[in-house]
């Protein structure tokens, strides 16, 4: 007998959102895959269930996805929860879901909160069709290109954020997106002070940069409602010699190579040393 891996959404917040069946299943396995194992033992604990706690999180060893899978391997199943929500989403866990299927074991989703469709169902804009981008790297090119893919996304997009950062995301969005964008701050879902407040990028980049919110953010950026002209990227070579024509340093000539066309940025440094 082989075990199943069992991916369960646990509560935002109100420990009631937690459905039967998750409750059955975290009763019945023989152990819990847990981001941080302080957060799950008082859930464990309120419903009743025995299952050892087993660390899984960002910054787990090889060994600890192995410990899992020696479980599996033995005939026990295992359920994978999350701090708060669904787990795999802009979560640590999807590393265990892929090394588990990676051997073959059977893995079930038993569903339920998340935040990302909290967020869109009290949001008031459009979400037949949305764009999900997690949590956006703190600074670099990277933050910038996905600010700009925001920009000019033609669906609603969903971001988390964690609060100190909060204003500063949304400055940043109203400087991609243009200051009247249309956004919702949801803020502690289904805890005792939620507050999901709507307005432009700028008012609400305003509102935070004065009182910095608390908890969980989840920030709803409406999109544009019609399709993102594909621009044609500017040809590597051209684009340096022409930087390099208005007498930039070779350093800020790869850097803006590797921003603009989207290549490494080693390869940017290797092509202007070149020319």
């Amino acid at each position: 007998m082989r075990g199943t891996l069992y991916v369960v959404a646990t509560p935002l917040g109100n420990l009631a959102d937690l459905t039967p069946r998750a409750a059955d299943t975290l009763r019945r396995v023989t152990a819990v895959a847990a981001e941080d194992t302080r957060h799950t033992r008082p859930l464990l604990t309120s419903i009743g269930s025995r299952a050892d706690l087993v660390s899984v999180h960002a910054h787990s060893s090889q060994a600890a996805l192995e410990r899992v899978i020696d479980l599996l391997a033995s005939g026990r199943d295992v359920a994978l929860v999350t701090d708060a929500g669904t787990p795999a989403i802009s979560d640590p866990g999807s590393a265990l879901v892929a090394a588990v299927r990676a051997r073959e074991f059977a893995v079930v989703s038993v569903p339920g909160p998340t935040a990302v469709v909290a967020a869109l169902a009290v949001s008031g804009l459009p979400a037949d069709r949305y764009l999900f981008l997690g949590f956006l790297p703190r600074k670099g090119p990277e933050r910038r290109r996905l600010l700009r893919l925001v920009a000019q996304s033609e669906w609603t997009v969903v971001l988390f954020e964690s609060p100190i950062r909060t204003p500063e995301l949304l400055e940043d969005l109203a400087a991609a997106c243009g200051a009247e964008r249309r956004a919702v701050v949801a803020r502690e879902l289904t805890k005792m002070f939620e507050e999901t407040r709507d307005g432009t990028l700028a008012d609400l980049a305003g509102t935070y940069r004065e009182t910095p919110p608390r908890g969980e953010v989840t920030i709803v950026v409406a999109g544009t409602g019609v399709p993102a002209r594909e621009a044609a990227l500017p040809d590597p070579e051209s684009r340096a010699r022409a930087l390099l024509a208005k007498g930039m340093s070779r350093r800020d000539v790869a850097n803006a190579l590797a921003d603009e066309t989207g290549i490494s940025r080693n390869t940017a440094y290797r092509l202007v040393n070149e020319l």
